[in-house]
């Protein structure tokens, strides 16, 4: 899975995804509201809304929150967003990617700047960390959905490219045109478990091993990354060994 998920799982182990659950619910509104300004409030009508609003409930988030959060994209001119990219090299030579939705450009460029340089890291031009990543699509199920090869049975007859599982979850991975087609087909396959989160990812085709003081630092880095409110989406490439993650998640 890719490194981003590591640092996610190893953040839940340390018992850091409650202080993080309010930022979240933040940036899945943000999404919702962006994407009901800019394709209109119907989800049938708005493939963008239709993936937010199934991401939040995905996570929980409250109905009402939801509906505000479509009823802001529709309240007037409000703030103009964009979706940016930036790419940059991590402790150890990890690449990441950094998808940002901003209203600000120089307030993200600088704050996402400053958080590489602060931690072991550095920014670099566009396109040069994503040659080494594919754009993909992943839809990610909790295991409670099913063992794991029912659920790879059930994707790839969906369409599914791969599938990955984990302690705590499925990965479904798709080709980037396919992810709403066998999102829709998974849809009720494994009961009343819906998916958890379905999106374009961009996916590493190698890993970096890093360890020591360099996964140390990488990991502050990924966290800093993750606080900032113009970040939507952080991706890296690197590959941890399982005594590193019991280490840092001690």
């Amino acid at each position: 899975m890719a490194g981003h998920s590591k640092w996610a799982n190893i953040q839940h182990r340390k018992g850091a995804q409650d202080k993080k659950r309010a930022a979240l619910f933040a940036r899945l509104s943000k999404e919702i509201t962006i994407a009901s300004k800019l394709g209109g409030p119907d989800p049938d009508a708005n493939p963008r809304l239709r993936l937010a609003i199934n991401n939040a409930r995905g996570q929980s988030m409250p109905k009402d929150n939801i509906k505000r959060a479509v009823d802001k994209g529709q309240g007037g001119a409000g703030e103009e967003y964009f979706d940016i990219r930036y790419e940059g090299f991590g402790p150890g030579g990890v690449g990441i990617i950094v998808e940002a939705s901003t209203d600000n450009k120089n307030r993200a460029a600088s704050e996402i700047r400053s958080a590489f340089s602060k931690n072991g890291g550095n920014l670099g031009e566009t396109g040069s960390v994503s040659f080494g990543f594919e754009q993909v699509g992943e839809i990610q199920y909790p295991v409670e959905a099913g063992d794991e090869m029912e659920v790879m049975e059930a994707a790839i007859e969906a369409g599914a490219t791969d599938v990955e599982t984990d302690e705590e979850n499925h990965w479904i991975y798709t080709e980037r045109e396919d992810l709403t087609d066998v999102a829709s087909t998974l849809e009720g396959k494994f009961g009343e478990v819906e998916a958890k989160s379905t999106q374009l990812i961009w996916k590493p085709q190698n890993n970096v091993p890093v360890e020591g003081d360099h996964a140390d630092t990488l990991m502050k880095l990924l966290d800093v990354l993750d606080e900032l409110d113009d970040v939507q989406n952080v991706y890296d490439n690197s590959e941890l060994s399982d005594a590193e993650i019991e280490r840092l998640s001690s």
